[in-house]
């Protein structure tokens, strides 16, 4: 169930929304919830770093990069900067 936030905007602000979340046919409260959805998930740190380990293996499949092969390449940088 969902709860309840009480925050305080001055009114030219909550006037100025109100008209963008009617006009995008919405009340106000739907904008604020996915104002609030969209700005956690673009600052979610372990969403961004899981996405990108999904994306970083579906590379490695695509080019048939195995776990041999990335411990390989380890291993010459780090002979390289030693």
């Amino acid at each position: 169930m969902a709860t309840q936030m009480i925050i305080r905007v001055e009114p030219s602000l909550k006037t100025k929304v109100s008209q963008l979340a009617k006009a995008k046919g919405k009340n106000l409260s739907e904008l604020v919830r996915e104002l609030l959805e969209k700005y956690t998930k673009e600052r979610d740190m372990s969403a961004y770093i899981d996405s990108l380990w999904d994306r970083i293996g579906q590379n490695f499949s695509k080019n048939n990069i195995s776990e041999a092969d990335i411990e390989e390449a380890i291993k010459q940088v780090r002979s390289k900067n030693a």
